[in-house]
């Protein structure tokens, strides 16, 4: 497992206009779909039907929110802000689910710093999230993921 970019939170605005980096690569496994589908109490077929999904696709996919999800935990793969006191989520924009992921395949994040702005007594970060597909061209999630850190 790559360690994550390291960064002061006094420092945080450097980062804006870069990539900050890339996580590593994770199996999305029909487990997982199923306590996701637990979780929410999304079992569509697609997802947790494995036989029939597999005949109608190829294989069960995981749930476009299953894969947003993931976020948080890539993301921490991806950059460690020291000097914080805490960080909150404060949502997304342009959330678009551009590929299905098929269960056993492999997913990781790619993240671009998009802005950092002084809010609330903290600073906000929009970060640009792009989740890939081994062996994909085209990204399962694309979305900017925004998130307020306080020192």
């Amino acid at each position: 497992m790559a360690e994550p970019r390291t960064i002061e939170f006094a420092d945080l605005e450097q980062l804006e206009g870069t990539e900050v980096g890339v996580s590593d690569w994770h199996v999305i496994d029909q487990d997982r779909v199923n306590m996701f589908a637990e979780a929410t109490g999304d079992h569509q077929w697609i997802h947790v039907d494995v036989e029939r999904a597999t005949k109608a696709l190829g294989s069960p996919i995981a749930h476009g929110y299953l894969t947003l999800s993931l976020l948080p935990m890539l993301g921490g793969e991806v950059l460690k802000v020291q000097g914080t006191t805490r960080g909150i989520n404060y949502g997304s924009d342009k959330v678009r689910f551009t590929n299905m992921v098929p269960v056993g395949s492999k997913v990781r994040l790619r993240q671009k710093c998009l802005s950092v702005k002084e809010k609330s007594g903290g600073k906000q970060m929009i970060m640009e999230a792009t989740v890939e597909i081994e062996g994909q061209d085209r990204p399962a999630l694309v979305a900017e993921s925004i998130s307020v850190l306080y020192a």
